[in-house]
């Protein structure tokens, strides 16, 4: 005859498989009273007092763990760095034109690029040859000026009337990029 035996805390107990039958057999004989999904998980009957002592004597009585199907936690959420957020996912479609501003320590850079695609819209640079020569400067505020007229006026030529600037981390929108962004402004360019 066939055992099993399994370990406890204090000693172990041998189990003929005849008794194991009955014991399997027992637990399968109980049909479900009702039809919903959660009479199909089993229920465990598990005396708390013989795991611990707890100090509450009520979760003594005819206590059981149940099965339940319940939503990832934020726990698990933030298990997936991966997953971005609705914001990241959706961003794109509702902000598609996102202005790009650089300054060097010679030149003025600007271009609009369409988000999904990578297309460049518009753009505009101080370094142009029309510009390099009849400019005084090419990075003083009347330069910033320039740019932010001309970004707005080949923006409007490509049917582009609303655009988004996301500033860099620590980035303060002042000095010579307030005076692109509000000249953009200006000339009928809404910011979104």
């Amino acid at each position: 005859m066939a055992s099993i035996v399994s370990a406890s805390s204090s000693s172990s107990i041998s189990l003929s498989s005849h008794q194991l039958q009955l014991r399997t057999h027992s637990i399968r004989s109980d049909k479900p009273t009702s039809l919903s999904w959660v009479s199909s998980f089993p229920k465990l009957n598990i005396s708390i007092s013989s795991i611990s002592n707890s100090p509450n004597p009520s979760l003594n009585k005819g206590s059981f763990i149940q099965a339940a199907w319940t939503r990832r936690s934020r726990g698990e959420a933030a298990k997936k760095p991966n997953r971005k957020s609705w914001k990241q996912r959706t961003d794109m479609y509702m902000r598609p034109f996102l202005l790009n501003v650089f300054f060097s320590k010679r030149f003025i850079h600007a271009k609009v690029m369409h988000r999904g695609t990578s297309k460049v819209i518009s753009v505009a640079t101080t370094n142009a040859k029309d510009l390099r020569n009849s400019l005084p400067s090419l990075t003083d505020h009347n330069a910033c000026r320039v740019i932010g007229r001309l970004i707005a006026e080949r923006s409007k030529e490509a049917d582009v009337y609303a655009m988004a600037y996301e500033p860099r981390k620590d980035e303060r929108i002042e000095g010579k990029l307030g005076i692109v962004l509000d000249t953009i402004k200006e000339n009928g360019i809404i910011f979104v």
